[in-house]
């Protein structure tokens, strides 16, 4: 596994924990930089991705929703929501990373962490966003 990868599910972690104790990410990312667990320290590009997302949340959650027609963010299971939230942060506000690496990535850790649905609404949300990438930042 390469080290962005393992920084993305690092981030995820972060993500995924903090929705599922209600808290805020922000919060636990800085106690995860204090004190990282039973891991290793977080490398940075989990901190940028999961900085990223926060930055930009309103914005994601609100195109997450747009695109995927007829599921409320509230609906959707949390890693599949932590996962496209990354995922599309990547694609829409990180230009170190070709589209196609920031889908594939995602779509690779929801076959790995979500249910056997989640590869295909992961990818399809995400190559909805990448194919409307030129207006969506404008």
């Amino acid at each position: 596994m390469g080290a962005r990868t393992k920084a993305r599910k690092r981030a995820l972690d972060v993500l995924f924990e903090a929705d599922q104790r209600g808290s805020d990410p922000a919060v636990l990312l800085a106690d995860r930089l204090v004190e990282p667990g039973t891991e290793a320290s977080l490398p940075q590009y989990s901190v940028d991705l999961v900085e990223g997302v926060l930055a930009h949340q309103e914005r994601i959650d609100e195109l997450l929703e747009t695109y995927s027609h007829g599921w409320t963010i509230a609906r959707m299971a949390s890693v599949d929501r932590a996962l496209l939230r990354l995922g599309t942060w990547e694609i829409l506000y990180n230009d170190d990373v070709p589209d196609a690496v920031a889908i594939d990535e995602a779509v690779d850790l929801s076959k790995a962490l979500s249910t056997d649905e989640s590869p295909d609404f992961v990818n399809g949300i995400l190559g909805r966003i990448h194919d409307l990438k030129p207006t969506l930042l404008g």
